[in-house]
């Protein structure tokens, strides 16, 4: 109760138990305040525990946001400060009175609550979660970027260190946060850092398909500009590093201002008169403003509405999608139920995803994975429509491979799953789901069964339908990873 309210707290200005004067509206008491009217505000423990309270209410937003762990600096600080204020709370003389030891017992419940709130976030398993990954991702990109530079090598930077990374955004992007604010921070701030290192790093690997440097015989300024090109790289180097945690020296202001010096270096260039050298400078001026981009995040995630993104604009979208889908879904199973197969609004579906597609999600990975699973559900009716269209469509003949025709009866069994999976709100651990899985898991059985005997026709049928119990096997497991923002 006591963290609620403190948390509640976060971004108001705490009034200190005073109220106006003259007759004036009152500003909103603290329950401690409320409870002891009978007792004069100028009582000495009654002092005491207003200054408590004080303080607790200045603690109380930076515990309600704080999203390290037990050995960062900050936490050690309010561990500190808030048991040297219970120790306070419990040296104020009561002198026995029932009303002052209640008031006493509300502080200290007060400074505990946020002691354990603190720990609580510290230690929860997503925060390790999250630290894990974290540290994965600085193995990664220490080994395969930042070390081979420190030691005069080439950085591996290939397609293979791009997936990975990427492997490691989706799987923070589903840490669990039980929406506590500071495990909301410390995932998003995580996020930001790993993709502002994925996208430095495909800025370079694009940058290595470009015919440059230029050689220096071109002009006599191409020789400073390549001078420029060596430290860039360098930097590049250097804000990887700082990025993940991996520099115990350099800082950002420090890297700021080696790149702001470059391009004062390559601005007092003169190449009037050569539209080649020109434009390579312009390519070395923006990819020296790529980098001084990722400088700013020394206080990203500060601001809530980083990361609290249930007041996301894009997000609000993705929702509001979400929601005209599920009123299509549900009409499309209701006519289904009816044998009828007049309402196909497939326009509309396709209408959506193209809204979809035009979501802003500012390269923010949590704002991408909505959107990805809003596709998801959309492509999920398609493909359940355009099956069903293409069973009422089918007349096979007299000569129909036989083992084309078992493709085609396992088919008609997964339009029937797919339609309860469609419909399927529940969890991982209800008897629905695992039924629904073990049912989807048999039928891919009996397509391995299949011997297409060398029919081409069969192979590729065979090979849809596999893949289309994947894709609805792959749909259930979504719809039930409890996924959040």
């Amino acid at each position: 109760m006591a963290v609620r309210w403190l948390c509640s707290l976060f971004g108001k200005p705490f009034d200190g138990g005073k109220r106006m004067d003259h007759g004036g509206p009152q500003q909103q008491q603290h329950p401690m305040e409320q409870q002891q009217q009978p007792y004069h505000p100028q009582h000495p423990a009654m002092m005491r525990l207003y200054e408590v309270q004080k303080e607790v209410a200045s603690l109380g937003p930076q515990v309600c946001t704080f999203s390290g762990l037990q050995n960062d600096r900050d936490y050690k600080r309010l561990e500190r400060e808030l048991t040297r204020l219970l120790l306070d709370v419990d040296q104020v003389d009561t002198e026995g009175k029932p009303e002052l030891q209640g008031a006493r017992k509300r502080a200290a419940q007060e400074v505990e609550g946020l002691l354990r709130y603190l720990e609580e976030n510290a230690t929860h398993p997503s925060r390790q979660a999250i630290e894990e990954l974290s540290n994965e991702a600085r193995r990664l990109v220490d080994e395969r970027v930042v070390a081979p530079q420190r030691s005069g090598g080439v950085a591996e930077i290939n397609d293979e260190l791009v997936d990975a990374l990427q492997e490691l955004v989706l799987r923070l992007t589903q840490v669990k946060t039980e929406g506590r604010v500071p495990l909301r921070k410390a995932r998003y701030r995580a996020l930001t850092r790993l993709c502002a290192v994925q996208d430095v790093i495909e800025g370079r690997t694009q940058q290595q398909t470009l015919s440059l440097p230029l050689s220096g015989d071109t002009h006599e300024a191409v020789h400073h500009i390549n001078q420029v090109m060596v430290k860039v790289s360098v930097a590049r180097s250097q804000l990887v590093a700082l990025l993940m945690g991996l520099s115990g020296r350099d800082s950002c202001a420090h890297l700021s201002r080696i790149l702001t010096e470059m391009q004062v270096e390559l601005d007092a260039l003169d190449v009037s008169g050569n539209a080649a050298i020109r434009n390579y400078r312009k390519q070395v001026v923006e990819e020296i403003n790529g980098l001084l981009k990722h400088l700013d995040l020394e206080g990203e995630g500060e601001d809530t509405r980083r990361y609290d993104l249930a007041q996301n604009n894009s997000i609000r979208e993705i929702e509001a999608v979400r929601a005209h889908v599920s009123h299509l879904r549900e009409g499309v199973l209701r006519h289904c139920v009816m044998g009828d197969l007049s309402f196909r609004p497939k326009a509309e579906l396709q209408s959506l995803l193209t809204h979809l597609d035009q979501v802003d999600t500012a390269k923010n990975p949590c704002i991408r994975e909505a959107r990805r699973r809003a596709v998801v559900e959309v492509q999920a009716i398609i493909t359940f429509l355009d099956l069903r269209e293409a069973l009422a469509r089918r007349q096979p003949g007299p000569s129909e491979h036989p083992s084309h025709r078992a493709v085609w009866l396992v088919l008609g069994s997964l339009s029937d799953l797919q339609a309860q999976v469609l419909g399927f709100d529940g969890k991982r651990a209800d008897k629905s789901y695992m039924m629904l899985e073990e049912l989807l898991t048999k039928q891919l059985l009996t397509l391995d069964a299949v011997d297409p005997q060398g029919d081409e026709t069969t192979k590729m049928a065979r090979k849809q339908a596999v893949k289309f119990a994947q894709n609805i096997l792959n749909y259930l497991d979504m719809k039930t990873d409890e996924w959040e923002y």
